[in-house]
């Protein structure tokens, strides 16, 4: 940062986060891989051609600096939203604003923190907007943007990925801070380490610490912090669920895939991990709710009843009590028998509706509500399977004419699927017999 920087007088009620906000790219701690020479974010940017964007990463790594920083370079208006605490009220006004400043011949960079927390039709109100051009839309998030942003958004809008930052980029930003903040105070080089370790890669978390910490010497009377200071100062080592590196969607992956490796001790570690360093525990519900239908499906229907359950009692209980119920469903999944066959059924449909022509419904499976219908054809020999033999009309086709031979449920000998395998074999041999009587 620059020492013009340091010395202009700022109030010391300032944050010294706020205080610290960059001036210039060259000014941004880490994030060397999206703002190095040469590297994409960077040269969006001094292309002086703005674009709609998400900013992907965990707390505390510069995205809302970026947006700001980007609206100073573009020379644009720069209106700040928070999907915690806005509406549909707020998003009007936002638009209102741009439409002021386009009128005045101005850009608009209208920046939504913590996008993911807006629903589908708050998302969808922004979408006119970005595609006529009256503002370039700037989302940022710390939950993956293919699952919490809507895909007609996220197509018109580039990610970046945002890294936590290292322990040199914070030993760095320690540095400026000191010069600015509490030059009169010494701090030892294992306290300092702890710090680093402590705000695992969140400059806000460090600097706000870093505050709290010279507020506690202040009172104390002393010039010099160990890390037994740090330490008693530190009254709960909260960690954050990337703790350690890993970002928060590798930490779900492992959990997901100790789930379907069937280790509950895994799977618990995960699951009491994230929830230790303070993920969303709906959040990983919704997660053990996807585990239930793409790798344990029919083997064990009622897997995906209990997850739906155990959300449904932390929504009743809160933390800590609802927290056990999401254990108990972890590891019910990891025990249950696993089955992906219902996850690749759809999958292959849909590569296959995707890729096909739309077929035309048979005129037998054709709803018929109206005389005119009936006239047309629409129903007739339909074969009411209630009425056959079994409840079930051997021979009867239900696919468009022309359809290739299909065969997208493969249920597995696991679980439950092995007697459905049984059922679907026997009502496939009662297809052939019929269709060879009609044959003769």
């Amino acid at each position: 940062m620059s020492a013009d920087l340091f010395s202009s007088p700022v109030p010391e009620s300032v944050p010294l986060a706020e205080r610290l906000r960059p001036k210039t790219l060259d000014e941004v701690v880490g994030q060397r891989h999206l703002l190095g020479a040469g590297k994409p974010l960077r040269l969006a940017i001094e292309s002086r051609r703005p674009h709609s964007m998400i900013l992907w990463g965990p707390p505390g790594v510069g995205k809302t600096t970026l947006a700001r920083l980007m609206a100073t370079h573009f020379d644009a208006e720069f209106i700040a939203l928070s999907a915690v605490f806005s509406g549909v009220k707020e998003i009007r006004e936002a638009v209102q604003r741009a439409e002021m400043h386009r009128a005045q011949g101005r850009r608009t960079i209208l920046f939504v923190d913590e996008v993911h927390r807006f629903n589908k039709s708050q998302q969808d109100a922004f979408l006119p907007f970005v595609e006529s051009g009256l503002f370039t839309f700037i989302g940022a998030t710390t939950e993956n943007p293919s699952f919490e942003v809507n895909s007609a958004l996220l197509s018109r809008a580039a990610v970046y990925v945002l890294q936590s930052l290292t322990a040199e980029d914070l030993q760095s930003l320690f540095v400026r801070a000191q010069r600015l903040a509490f030059a009169e105070l010494v701090v030892d080089a294992d306290a300092l380490e702890r710090l680093v370790a402590w705000a695992d890669g969140d400059a806000r978390r460090f600097l706000n610490v870093l505050e709290t910490l010279r507020t506690a010497a202040d009172a104390a009377g002393v010039d010099r912090l160990d890390a037994a200071f740090v330490q008693d100062t530190l009254a709960q080592n909260l960690r954050r669920f990337d703790k350690g590196g890993d970002a928060f969607y590798d930490q779900i992956s492992a959990l997901h895939k100790s789930v379907r490796g069937s280790n509950p001790d895994a799977a618990l570690y995960w699951l009491v991990r994230m929830l230790d360093g303070g993920a969303d525990a709906l959040y990983l519900g919704r997660r053990l709710v996807r585990m239930a239908a793409e790798d344990i499906g029919l083997a064990d229907p009622r897997a995906l009843t209990l997850c739906l359950e155990a959300c449904q009692t932390y929504e009743r209980l809160g933390s800590p009590e609802g927290e056990l119920a999401l254990a108990q469903a972890t590891i019910y999944l990891a025990c249950a028998a696993k089955s992906n066959a219902v996850y690749m059924a759809y999958n292959a449909a849909r590569r296959f509706v995707q890729e096909d022509v739309s077929r035309p419904v048979p005129v037998h499976l054709r709803n018929a509500p109206t005389k005119l219908m009936k006239e047309l054809g629409h129903g007739k020999a339909y074969r009411y399977a209630h009425d056959e033999p079994g409840a079930y009309a051997a021979g009867e086709d239900y696919l468009p004419d022309g359809m290739p031979a299909i065969s997208w449920y493969q249920p597995t000998d696991r679980g439950l699927e092995a007697k459905i395998a049984q059922k679907l074999a026997y009502l496939k041999g009662l297809d052939r017999n019929a269709r060879e009587a009609e044959d003769q």
